[in-house]
């Protein structure tokens, strides 16, 4: 029953995992197919950079977090989390690769920031009892989270973080005043 509740999820975590396990086969090449910025070649990264990662540890790390916030976005509803997972991906995507510095940038850790990003914008903007529960739950379990956007260690895309971050943000509240211009006559 809860498996069937967070299908979505467990779906893009086997795919995170299938894509590992062959690039592992092929001496972790596919990471060239992250974003590159500002070159051609690396727009391709811009849906796939999720998918792919750096490492086994890479993966792993991403794991726990990834089931953990996509799940609490996923109590938004199915369609939220696939609008929310979609938008953030490309959205943050490219802001990676318009802004980021010059290195391959590969993993799911931009999409989590960005499911962290849309849980406490929904908080805030719906200010609703579930909502803020979330939004506590997500403060008290990653808030730590937030470092990420720093510039602490060279080898970490803090790029991906920040601008997941700001995706998710920027994804929930563009979807609130799109939905409060429709909903306003005329």
């Amino acid at each position: 029953m809860i498996a069937k509740k967070i299908q979505p999820i467990l779906i893009l975590v086997a795919l995170i995992w299938i894509v590992e396990v062959v690039n592992l086969f092929l001496g972790h090449r596919l990471v060239s197919w992250g974003i590159l910025p500002r070159s051609f070649s690396g727009l391709i990264g811009i849906p796939l950079a999720p998918i792919l990662h750096s490492g086994i540890w890479h993966t792993v790390s991403n794991t726990i977090p990834m089931v953990i916030l996509g799940a609490l976005t996923l109590a938004g509803g199915k369609r939220m989390f696939w609008e929310t997972t979609v938008s953030v991906t490309l959205l943050s995507g490219l802001l990676v690769w318009i802004f980021a510095r010059d290195a391959y940038h590969v993993g799911s850790s931009g999409l989590i920031f960005g499911y962290f990003g849309a849980i406490l914008a929904r908080a805030y903007i719906e200010r609703g009892i579930t909502t803020i529960a979330i939004a506590i739950v997500t403060v008290m379990t990653y808030g730590g989270l937030i470092w990420g956007v720093l510039p602490l260690r060279s080898y970490v895309s803090f790029e991906s973080h920040l601008f997941g971050l700001i995706s998710g943000v920027a994804i929930i509240w563009l979807n609130h005043k799109f939905r409060k211009s429709r909903s306003t006559p005329q």
